[in-house]
């Protein structure tokens, strides 16, 4: 215990945010985050094969979720057997369980959260799975996979979705997302900023994404790059787009991005960064006649839909559409017929798969 209060006063006498020391609020969270790293790093296991962790320094979207689909997908193609491990935020299902065993959803998307249902509905022939302590987790698949020979080789890999945070289990490799658009909040941890970390701690990064870098001035990618460089000079550092791919209808038929140009849409979505799903929307060529924002894993009700629908008409909107993540928590409720959600792939340079998967 006295060995935790010294390394949290000297922790805390370098903990600055911009120029200007925490205030109570944020001394108080901060206190609980050292804590909380100091007791996991101590306690810190290893799984018996290579974990790539993709994760973020702030709260809200930085497109992890696209960027851990895309990282599986390759690792697939290039000849590994990816497996991602994911704490499954808001899933109601309690110790490690399969979200999937690589054909599709075992749970739903109450039990399972949002994310990785989304997960387990594109990946094929990639374990999914949930758990909040990540090396049990590994550990749980680890197991429950020795029966198919194909997983259990010196090329399994594991992905930890949302794991800057989770020292508890030792990985090879940090990915850390930085959101182009708004890398920093105000620069002050919660709950007075959105960050989850002091900024110093860019330094544990081994490979730095700058996200959402569609319609960036490129001065303004290099000023973020020469912020994030102090902190770490030794990450490479690549920059992000999440681009359109498709849209799709909540029955499953899919139109090309060129369907779009000229219709009017009405648009919603609860996603962290509701701006970037606008901009994305913007590019394929749609008109937006509207567009409603909730909150981040946002649980929609039915009078939800029926207040967007009523606004959609009003709008003269001929399409209602949203984010694929906002999809998966509408499957049990009465969608309209002109509901459609648009698909995005997360596109980078061909050396960060190199670099990752090293």
């Amino acid at each position: 215990m006295f060995s935790f209060f010294i390394y949290n006063i000297k922790a805390f006498r370098k903990a600055l945010v911009g120029d200007q020391r925490m205030g109570i609020f944020e001394f108080i969270y901060y206190l609980g985050y050292s804590a909380k790293k100091y007791y996991s790093l101590r306690n810190q296991k290893h799984l018996p094969f290579k974990v790539i962790s993709i994760g973020n320094i702030t709260t809200g979207g930085t497109g992890k979720t696209p960027a851990a689909i895309a990282l599986a997908e390759e690792a697939k193609k290039r000849g590994f057997n990816p497996c991602i491990l994911t704490r499954g935020y808001k899933g109601r299902a309690k110790g490690p369980c399969f979200v999937s065993r690589g054909d599709g959803p075992l749970l739903d998307e109450k039990d399972a959260g949002d994310e990785p249902f989304m997960m387990a509905n594109r990946l094929r022939g990639i374990p999914i799975v949930k758990g909040a302590d990540r090396y049990e987790a590994g550990m749980f698949a680890i197991e429950q996979l020795t029966s198919d020979s194909s997983h259990l080789t010196a090329k399994m890999v594991f992905i930890l979705d949302d794991g800057f945070q989770h020292w508890r289990l030792f990985r090879d490799k940090d990915i850390l997302l930085i959101d182009a658009e708004d890398p920093f909040d105000n620069r002050r941890l919660l709950p007075v900023g959105l960050l989850r970390e002091p900024l110093k701690e860019i330094k544990r990064a081994n490979i730095i994404v700058i996200t959402n870098t569609d319609n960036i001035r490129q001065e303004a990618i290099n000023s973020l790059i020469e912020e994030i460089r102090p902190y770490n000079g030794r990450a490479l550092i690549f920059p992000a787009e999440h681009r359109p791919l498709r849209f799709e209808g909540h029955l499953g038929e899919t139109m090309p991005l060129k369907w779009a140009e000229g219709k009017n849409f009405f648009a919603f979505c609860g996603i962290g960064n509701p701006d970037s799903f606008q901009k994305t929307l913007s590019s394929t060529g749609c008109k937006i006649a509207g567009i409603k924002t909730y909150r981040d894993h946002y649980k929609y009700k039915q009078r939800d839909i029926d207040d967007i629908l009523k606004e959609a008409q009003k709008s003269n909107a001929d399409w209602i559409v949203t984010s694929e993540k906002d999809m998966t928590r509408l499957k049990e409720l009465n969608m309209p017929e002109n509901l459609i959600a648009i698909t995005i792939r997360f596109s980078v340079d061909e050396r960060f798969y190199e670099q990752a998967l090293k």
